[in-house]
């Protein structure tokens, strides 16, 4: 009998599918649960505003019209949010797209790209996929090590990822390291800063990606409507580059990739900026609850400016973790990061965070 798996690239053949978090219907369904939680995800709590969630019932008339490929609507306001010509835009079924749109534009089998240890598992799965080197950087303090990826760049580099901040581990990239980094990176070296967490962050010295992009051709940002935004299960995330990048993002894009309810949603998500400063607002409540909830148990973490936390169990957490589903609440395992002895928890709303305190205090008592 044929072994398919044998026909198949290289590359992928030393893929492993990505493992989202544990679905609720899914461990309701397996241990007999029911009002379970789930804060394994990095979901905004508070879900989509109720602006978007009614701007979708005009969408309902035309669902048998293919959406609109060019995205034209969405870009026109997104040139105007955030200040930059539509030629820099590419739009994607969710930031994973535009990642692996990078990849296949750049990325080949005779060159490579540069990840951090701890870094997000869809650098290394879109790299190796093309069937390039992937080059992993230790991290330093669980945060990418600008100095040591520097280092690390030699003439089969084709791009630098760097998350800002960082999933899983919520650690992030200061600004003034940031441009030394840009300012020796060869121009023939792509970074793609990726900013899927960016509304979150409250640190004066945080750089804005997209204000670097005038200085540095080189530099592609990616940022998403899944997590601030609420819009995860819509799937809706985009790129900011040189024209020249997102002509060639474009090229080799699906047709249609992002559907028309996507579009409608994120295009009226941008107009309802209140909704997303509540989530910020509610985000760093429950981290400064989830934080004082640690200290008081004597439980490590690190320190996050994401919308979740990491705690350090300094031991194996898969037994935390599995005791924590059978009570219902469902947190992020992490040994796929190399980090076997931490789960990470996405802030909920102040009851789910509260449940989840008071649950772990009973599994580890």
């Amino acid at each position: 009998m044929t072994d398919f798996k044998k026909l198949a690239l290289p590359g992928v053949q030393q893929l492993q599918p990505y493992q989202p978090g544990k679905p609720i219907e899914e461990l309701e369904r397996e241990l007999g649960l029911t009002n379970s939680i789930k804060l394994a995800s990095n979901e905004n709590p508070l879900g989509a505003s109720q602006l978007v969630q009614d701007s979708l019932a005009d969408v309902l008339p035309e669902l048998a019209r293919y959406p609109d490929g060019s995205a034209y609507l969405l870009k026109n306001r997104l040139s105007e949010y955030l200040g930059v010509s539509t030629e820099s835009l590419t739009i994607g079924n969710g930031s994973n797209d535009v990642l692996e749109l990078m990849a296949r534009v750049y990325l080949s089998p005779d060159n490579e790209s540069i990840v951090s240890q701890h870094s997000f598992v869809v650098y290394p799965l879109v790299t190796r996929a093309i069937g390039a080197k992937l080059t992993v950087i230790s991290a330093m303090n669980y945060a990418q090590d600008l100095d040591a990826t520097l280092a690390a760049i030699s003439s089969k580099t084709r791009i630098v990822f760097i998350a800002n901040p960082n999933n899983p581990t919520g650690t992030w990239v200061r600004e003034k390291a940031l441009v030394n980094f840009l300012d020796q990176v060869s121009e023939d070296v792509l970074v793609v800063l990726d900013e899927a967490y960016f509304e979150y962050v409250e640190e004066s010295d945080y750089p804005d990606g997209i204000t670097l992009l005038k200085k540095y051709p080189n530099l592609v940002v990616t940022r998403t409507f899944s997590k601030a935004y609420g819009l995860a299960a819509l799937r809706v995330g985009y790129a900011v580059s040189h024209p020249d990048i997102a002509d060639l993002m474009n090229r080799v894009r699906q047709p249609f990739n992002v559907n028309s309810m996507s579009l409608a949603a994120a295009y009226t998500a941008l107009d309802d900026q209140e909704h997303v400063q509540k989530s910020v607002a509610l985000n760093r409540q429950g981290m400064r609850f989830l934080e004082s909830a640690c200290d008081e148990m004597g439980l490590g973490y690190i320190p996050s400016v994401g919308n979740f936390l990491t705690i350090d169990f300094e031991r194996d957490a898969a037994p935390v973790y599995d005791a924590l589903l059978h009570e219902g609440v469902i947190v992020r395992s992490i040994g796929v990061y190399e980090m076997p002895n931490h789960l990470r928890v996405t802030i909920g709303l102040p009851e789910e965070n509260e449940r989840f305190v008071q649950t772990l205090k009973r599994v580890l008592s």
